[in-house]
């Protein structure tokens, strides 16, 4: 053998064996902390073991009992049952957002709106706002998200939910989805 492959397999060796020095029989350490109530000149004491001679039995999946395969229940979205009140530090953010809007600064107002959305998280006003915006930026797939979040905050608010349908349906039509679009418009007239 040539005197590096030597010296490769004894370095390997000498890992192989500081691993196996690691843990005692069964896995426990092997290691008695400095300053423990027990003597340098006594050994450790070995794990303990259960004491059972009987290996525990070990299930395995063939041998359960099958369960029928459930289908998961669909249910309508969650909703809130009211949505949070606006403070009047979020009501300033959306009145200079709309400001904003209203002179063609879209990107400031969007940047006004998510202040908003940080300041009343919960508040589908804030959702149905930055979905405008994004409408008028043209971000569709954006705009539409921002009103299915507002729709799932709007709680038992009747006026905001419709405005939110209506809103979703302009949306959708926009996209082409005009199934989509019909559809939240019956949503919107069945409140």
């Amino acid at each position: 053998m040539k005197p590096n492959t030597l010296k490769y397999a004894g370095v390997v060796g000498l890992m192989l064996g500081m691993v196996g020095c690691a843990s005692g029989p069964g896995g426990g350490s092997i290691y008695v902390p400095a300053g423990s109530s027990s003597s340098r000149d006594e050994a450790p004491e070995p794990p303990q073991t259960s004491g059972s001679a009987e290996e525990p039995r070990v299930e395995r999946k063939s041998e359960q009992p099958e369960e029928p395969v459930r289908e998961p229940e669909r249910s309508a979205p969650s909703y809130q049952d009211e949505g949070d009140a606006l403070s009047p530090a979020a009501k300033s953010l959306i009145q200079r957002a709309d400001t904003l809007m209203a002179a063609g600064d879209t990107q400031a107002a969007v940047a006004q709106l998510e202040r908003a959305q940080r300041i009343a998280p919960r508040s589908a006003q804030v959702y149905f706002k930055l979905s405008e915006a994004y409408v008028a930026l043209d971000q569709l797939g954006s705009a539409e998200q921002f009103t299915l979040k507002g729709l799932s905050l709007a709680g038992s608010d009747v006026s905001l939910q419709r405005s939110g349908w209506m809103l979703l349906a302009d949306i959708r039509r926009a996209r082409g989805n005009v199934a989509g679009a019909n559809q939240a418009e019956e949503r919107a007239g069945a409140l």
